[in-house]
């Protein structure tokens, strides 16, 4: 995968995709949000890699969202295909089968924070500012933001960030869920990477379908969706990976998962 915008490096099972416009703060132009795409989609095709961290170039921003000098200009037409970019973007992060873990080591505004939304773990640098600035600029998120936020934070508070476009600071994001953890900016990266390799030392049948599970499930009515997980509980029981781990557990060691 060749890429003007990003930098990728895997080692481990863990492979690292970073935004790398530090001169525009990381801003999601048309050719970055494509890279990013094709990307994720490359890289949940990719069997050796297990799990996926996102993070931004630089000391100062994470995604500081969309490129407004591009955007500035666009009738309708273009503002569409534009917020269907950005769409399908999240859409292969959401929807793919790898874990992604956002390392946000700054802003992530606007696009940025609907990027950010649309990982399965965010962690968070101290000096990483979140927000949906949009109502400032005359306009709504584009990228799945208004639906996102509510499901991850709740109607009200969605609903105020929203429609104050106000920032608020990583601590704040940690007290309403929008985050799972904050670190020092010096531990950023490692603590993304440490967490990595735990899931990465999971079982990938398991691992795909505990995010499965949690994408599908949360549309659903409870009791369908508990009839969902039964069904997908059910499959890993033809696994040899269960097997592994249940006799691993009885045998007081380490599980080795083989996937399949």
């Amino acid at each position: 995968m060749s890429a003007t915008n990003l930098l990728l490096e895997k080692s481990d099972g863990i492979a690292v995709v970073t935004v790398n416009r530090p001169e525009a703060l990381n801003a999601l132009n048309k050719e970055t949000l494509e890279e990013l795409t094709e990307a994720f989609l490359t890289l949940n095709n990719d069997d050796a890699v297990r799990v996926i961290i996102l993070t931004g170039s630089g000391p100062k921003s994470f995604i500081a969202g969309a490129d407004i000098s591009v955007m500035q200009p666009m009738g309708p037409p273009g503002a569409r295909e534009n917020a269907f970019r950005g769409q399908r973007l999240c859409d292969a992060i959401e929807q793919g089968s790898k874990p992604v873990i956002a390392a946000v080591n700054g802003f992530a505004l606007g696009g940025g924070c609907e990027v950010a939304m649309a990982c399965d773990v965010r962690i968070a640098s101290e000096s990483a500012k979140f927000g949906q600035p949009e109502i400032n600029l005359g306009i709504v998120p584009g990228f799945g933001g208004t639906q996102r936020l509510p499901r991850l934070i709740g109607r009200g508070r969605a609903m105020e960030l929203l429609l104050t476009g106000d920032m608020i600071d990583a601590r704040e994001a940690l007290r309403i869920g929008l985050v799972n953890r904050v670190v020092p900016a010096e531990n950023l990266l490692d603590e993304a990477r440490s967490l990595a390799k735990k899931i990465a030392a999971k079982g990938r049948i398991a691992v795909a379908l505990c995010k499965e599970a949690v994408r599908n499930g949360i549309e659903m009515e409870l009791g369908k969706a508990c009839a969902y997980e039964a069904e997908l509980f059910a499959f890993t029981f033809a696994t040899h990976d269960q097997k592994e781990g249940m006799k691993a557990f009885l045998e007081k060691r380490p599980a080795v998962f083989t996937d399949n």
